[in-house]
């Protein structure tokens, strides 16, 4: 079992992690997006659209009022220690907008737009790894992809493509089409870190199948496969638990079989499609 200082040792890491992510969003937003007239992916992006129409309020400050609700969503539909680190991403990038002065690198809009959507995919990207994220429309498509058998991406590109739409028609269609080109390099360095879009199948070899069952289905509402198996050096009798789940949600399976059963021998591998019923309540 994972003992108490391992356990918070992992919380202190996820927070430094989620500090320096911050910090290399703020910096990507207020020196090469925001200068540029290019706007971000996800609340980020609807923040920025708010501060251009409504600037009384800074993009942080709209940036924390938009995840307010989504947090409130998140709490009860995703997961609350998930929400919470989310929250907290987002609460410490609104403070860092504040501190990192607006200041453009580069006249360049195309360089802006490169640039600026690497280093805040960076800044998105590394939370998830640790089973947290940057908030805003990553909860929400979490929670759409849980009412259907979409893949969370569908839902991302839909949001995203919402921004791209409205900053063509308020603005102009070129900060839109630089816009599409952040929001594409931000997604290609996000899934080169953290492939979240992509499904993935999990079988756990495990000698406790019942309980470690039912604390999957605690965290992670997928359905499971129980399939009897046999030890192949001591022939003990056991089963393979075959799970289908996002990458999103990867993290948090590994921590349930951590937790659970550390002997439990388990294979990732990547799912090219599925058919048929994904979720637990199908």
């Amino acid at each position: 079992m994972i003992t108490r200082n391992s356990t918070l040792l992992k919380e202190l890491q996820k927070v430094v992690i989620i500090v320096i992510s911050t910090l290399v969003m703020a910096v990507g937003l207020n020196m090469f997006l925001i200068p540029a007239d290019v706007f971000s992916n996800g609340a980020t992006g609807v923040a920025q659209l708010l501060a251009a129409l409504l600037p009384p309020l800074s993009t942080g400050a709209y940036l924390l009022l938009v995840n307010i609700p989504i947090a409130l969503l998140g709490w009860f539909k995703v997961g609350k220690l998930f929400t919470f680190y989310s929250f907290l991403h987002v609460a410490l990038t609104t403070f860092f907008l504040e501190i990192v002065p607006v200041t453009g690198l580069s006249e360049d809009i195309l360089l802006n737009a490169v640039f600026g959507g690497v280093i805040t995919a960076m800044g998105a990207a590394l939370p998830l790894k640790w089973g947290a994220s940057a908030g805003g429309l990553d909860i929400i498509a979490l929670v759409l992809a849980r009412f259907s058998d979409r893949p969370v991406g569908t839902y991302f590109f839909l949001l995203n493509g919402i921004i791209v739409l409205t900053a063509g028609l308020v603005f102009n269609w070129e900060s839109a089409l630089y816009t599409l080109l952040a929001v594409y390099v931000s997604s290609r360095v996000i899934d080169t870190i953290h492939t979240r879009h992509v499904k993935v199948t999990a079988m756990i070899v495990t000698k406790q199948p019942d309980i470690l069952r039912e604390a999957i289905h605690q965290h992670i509402t997928r359905g499971i496969t129980r399939i009897p198996a046999k030890g192949g050096y001591d022939y003990s009798e056991k089963e393979v638990l075959m799970i289908v789940i996002t990458r999103y949600e990867l993290y948090a399976l590994r921590e349930v079989i951590e937790e659970v059963d550390p002997d439990a021998f388990t294979n990732i591998v990547t799912t090219a499609g599925i058919f048929g019923m994904f979720r637990k309540n199908d």
